[in-house]
């Protein structure tokens, strides 16, 4: 999925976010479930394909939304497919994409055009649902944001995302 510029003369940043995989995802159907991920961020939405009979599934789909700059919380709702009624709720997460902008103005502080560095370090904590901490990089003009999430309000599972923040001036 891809967002268009929506205002005139504005410099949009490009926000890449990758749903990698998903572990120890909940049971919903007889032995197992049909997993896919939707996420959210402010008015935009994008879904993963329908991982068919796994519980550890592996979608590897990199979602873009083009955004002024990255804030707000960035949210993750996992569903099992159902094809006779309506689909199973199989938990939720979410990341505040804060420490991502606090590290682009970092970069651009620090004038970063090349190399790879890490930029801070994110914590567990009651804004995102991290499992471990997580570190901000910047590598190949991008921040990068590494997270493994812990799903809410279901039993079990995790989901492994990247948040990849290009600014409009980035080269």
């Amino acid at each position: 999925m891809e967002d268009g510029a929506q205002g005139r003369g504005t410099r949009l940043g490009v926000l890449k976010v990758v749903v990698a995989s998903g572990t120890n995802l909940a049971i919903r159907d007889f032995t197992s479930s049909d997993p896919y991920v939707v996420v959210r961020l402010a008015d935009k939405h994008a879904k993963t394909k329908v991982i068919n009979s796994c519980l550890n599934p592996v979608w590897n789909e990199e979602m873009v939304f083009s955004i002024e700059e990255p804030v707000g919380i960035i949210k993750f709702e996992v569903f099992d497919r159902d094809r006779f009624k309506s689909d199973d709720k199989m938990g939720h997460a979410f990341l505040d994409l804060q420490p991502v902008a606090g590290a682009a103005k970092l970069r651009r502080a620090l004038k970063l055009t090349a190399g790879e560095t890490k930029l801070r370090k994110v914590a567990p904590s009651a804004d995102n649902c991290l499992l471990s901490e997580s570190f901000v990089t910047y590598a190949d003009g991008e921040i990068v944001l590494d997270s493994r999430l812990r799903l809410h309000d279901v039993e079990s599972g995790e989901l492994f995302v990247i948040i990849k923040w290009t600014e409009a001036d980035a080269k």
